[in-house]
């Protein structure tokens, strides 16, 4: 087989403090890549500036000029990890043999990704990284990715364990994600239904160099709780369960009361009662709430809304490949209404 042509796709938001020491990074490790004939060198790096507030954007774009390995492609706003992880992939897919996807704080370890393009011209369509420890986490993130793992697997959802977003993905992998259209995609559990031949790829999990974690306590509960019922009804049935099981206690609760009744040893009391309308109470609410989201992902599904929006793709440009046609784009920027569209 031939150098395949990789792109390195890197999701980026609000990550100025860490970007330029990642292009230089990733940069660097192309670049040896291609001169040990590992990859083509018509590989790229290609970032997706995910609606940043900061200068992440105009970092990404004045690289793109001074570095032919740099491309860039801008959201239209924020859309969020995972669709611009897509937008990255769709936008390179047509110039690309393989793409692997990184995260922009360095923490996955860049050293390692040689090795994933050997699994891949081993015959691998998939090529998983996987941390082999979690010692640079907290007690708490430790904890609850863990459990995160071992419920996912009860549900009946097939996982990676201890992988996140570090992975390639071949042509046909590639082409075969595409189909999937739901809007509340789950890549790390969608990429495993995809069945092709995988591989595995150990690495150690550095410390972030720079900026700050975009995923805080709140927004790893949501994509927690997004996975979970993305890909099981299984809380639905558990919630079922539960209501037949409170059933089931009320009715032997009310024949036991009943048979004291007869028996004359009643005792007039508030706290049972409290207790119980408390408890069935809660349990609707549970049930309600429950049922209510996945009634909002369905609602969702049905109006069948756009992942993500490009506002300018660097990728798909022919002539930014010179820095000598900057005044071109700067022109561009001018008038929008000579950019051509993207899908």
């Amino acid at each position: 087989m031939t150098e395949p042509v990789l792109t390195i796709v890197v999701p980026c938001y609000n990550e100025e403090e860490v970007l330029p020491l990642t292009m230089t990074s990733l940069s660097d490790l192309l670049s040896q890549m291609i001169k040990d004939r590992l990859v083509s060198p018509r590989s790229r790096l290609l970032f997706v500036d995910d609606g940043s507030r900061d200068r992440t954007w105009e970092i990404i774009y004045k690289t793109g000029f001074a570095n032919d390995l740099v491309k860039g492609v801008k959201l239209a706003r924020n859309a969020g990890h995972q669709n611009a992880l897509l937008a990255g992939i769709y936008a390179a897919k047509d110039a690309s043999d393989c793409i692997l996807s990184i995260d922009a704080d360095l923490q996955d370890d860049i050293e390692v990704i040689p090795q994933f393009i050997e699994k891949y011209l081993e015959g691998n369509e998939v090529v998983y990284g996987v941390r082999r420890k979690r010692d640079t986490d907290t007690w708490f993130k430790r904890f609850t990715a863990q459990n995160f793992y071992k419920v996912m697997a009860r549900l009946g959802v097939k996982l990676v364990y201890n992988h996140a977003d570090f992975r390639l993905l071949g042509k046909r992998a590639v082409a075969e994600l595409e189909r999937f259209r739901e809007v509340n995609m789950f890549l790390r559990g969608v990429v495993p239904l995809l069945g092709f031949n995988s591989a595995e790829v150990y690495y150690d999990r550095q410390e972030r160099q720079a900026g700050e974690s975009k995923y805080p306590l709140k927004k790893m509960l949501g994509f927690a709780f997004d996975g979970i019922t993305s890909f099981s009804v299984t809380p639905i049935r558990f919630v079922l369960i539960l209501g037949l099981t409170s059933s089931l206690i009320s009715i032997l609760f009310g024949l036991y009361f009943l048979f004291l009744k007869f028996f004359g040893e009643t005792e007039t009391g508030w706290t049972s009662l409290i207790v119980s309308i408390w408890l069935i109470g809660g349990l609707q609410l549970v049930a309600i709430g429950l049922i209510g989201e996945y009634i909002g992902k369905i609602y969702k599904e049905t109006k069948q809304r756009p992942k993500f929006i490009v506002d300018v793709d660097m990728f798909n440009l022919p002539f930014l490949r010179n820095s000598k046609h900057e005044p071109e784009m700067e022109r561009m920027k001018l008038d929008r209404s000579k950019v051509p569209e993207t899908h």
